[in-house]
């Protein structure tokens, strides 16, 4: 799942519009983006296999992102930062971290058993992957419908709708450019991990524009 997690940014912002959109769509991809700053620094480690159906990745040691109690820790930890540094409230703190924790929610539906419940634990996962049909419906799903809800949130704050839009369309494009693009076969190694975490941190930039446009006087 890729752009599937932005879903909750969307939800979260229709919730909570207080919340600014950039930290929202940090907040869905945070444990991705820590899991792709490890794999440059080698802490964390994963592999490609073009035989697998659906996702590619063989998820094979992400014990600081992607287990259940540091999914937990990345949430409140999230929550923490933003309360302290941008001053949010503490409603719009708290689903920033709810936001965060998403992601590992997300991730069991879709990832193989690659999660473990604790370091060392028994590891867990739905497996939507192995279906790629119904895992990209419940992809572009959650998409649509969130999305919807983010841009009806807009309109009734009085703000203009096409800076979400082009935002999701940008989303989509990647997602398409994701598919197209398939990992050669092998570890994922510290360039593969650079550009991912690059285009996580280029889509948080994208998502901050969104917060910068004016109201409709009309």
């Amino acid at each position: 799942m890729f752009v599937g997690h932005y879903a909750a940014a969307f939800a979260a912002k229709a919730l909570e519009p207080k919340a600014p959109m950039w930290t929202l769509a940090a907040a869905a991809q945070l444990v991705d983006i820590g899991w792709s700053a490890f794999i440059v620094v080698g802490i964390e480690h994963a592999s490609v296999d073009p035989a697998l159906p659906g996702s590619t990745l063989v998820l094979k040691h992400m014990p600081w992102t992607h287990s259940l109690p540091m999914a937990l820790l990345w949430a409140v930890g999230a929550a923490l930062l933003v309360k302290l540094l941008l001053r949010l409230p503490m409603w719009a703190s708290a689903v920033v971290g709810l936001t965060v924790f998403s992601h590992w929610l997300l991730d069991w539906l879709v990832h193989r058993p690659d999660l473990e419940l604790w370091i060392g634990g028994p590891r867990v996962g739905l497996a939507l992957w192995n279906y790629p049909v119904p895992e990209q419906a419940l992809e572009i799903g959650l998409l649509a419908v969130c999305s919807a809800a983010w841009v009806a949130s807009r309109k009734s704050l009085g703000r203009f709708a096409w800076p979400a839009i082009a935002f999701i369309g940008v989303l989509v494009a990647l997602q398409i450019v994701a598919m197209l693009s398939p990992q050669p076969a092998g570890p994922l190694g510290p360039e593969s991990g650079a550009l991912i975490l690059a285009i996580y941190l280029v889509v948080v930039a994208l998502a901050a524009l969104t917060d910068f446009r004016g109201k409709r006087t009309t």
